[in-house]
């Protein structure tokens, strides 16, 4: 299942145990917009997804983010947290990254394992 998106706005869903949570989302998609990501922010509201993508880095950053790497299922399998000025190893089964404020995911239920879908608006 090959996934593509444009870039824009949309929702990302995390679907819980008990119930699902929805968190605004900035889609990335193109090289340009993939290329500047975070860069220059100092804060974001929600979370942004990288596609395609499979490792990431924080040169330049004002802030520590969350990433979790997605497979092309849209499954998390791994999240990390990295502070400004790291390079981020590439995961080999990873399509897609997301990348939210340092401790957000983990108010949102993104762990590893979990599901996530991408809601464009």
């Amino acid at each position: 299942m090959r996934r593509r998106w444009r870039d824009g706005w949309g929702s990302l869903v995390v679907r819980g145990e008990e119930a699902d949570f929805s968190v605004p989302l900035e889609i990335a998609s193109s090289y340009r917009a993939r290329t500047r990501g975070l860069l220059g922010r100092d804060h974001l509201d929600g979370a942004m997804l990288l596609s395609p993508a499979g490792s990431v880095h924080t040169f330049r950053m004002r802030m520590p983010i969350d990433v979790a790497y997605l497979d092309r299922h849209l499954d998390v399998i791994a999240v990390r947290t990295m502070k400004p000025g790291r390079l981020g190893l590439p995961r080999l089964r990873s399509r897609h990254v997301l990348e939210a404020e340092a401790g957000a995911m983990a108010g949102w239920g993104v762990r590893v394992g979990v599901r996530v879908d991408v809601v464009v608006e």
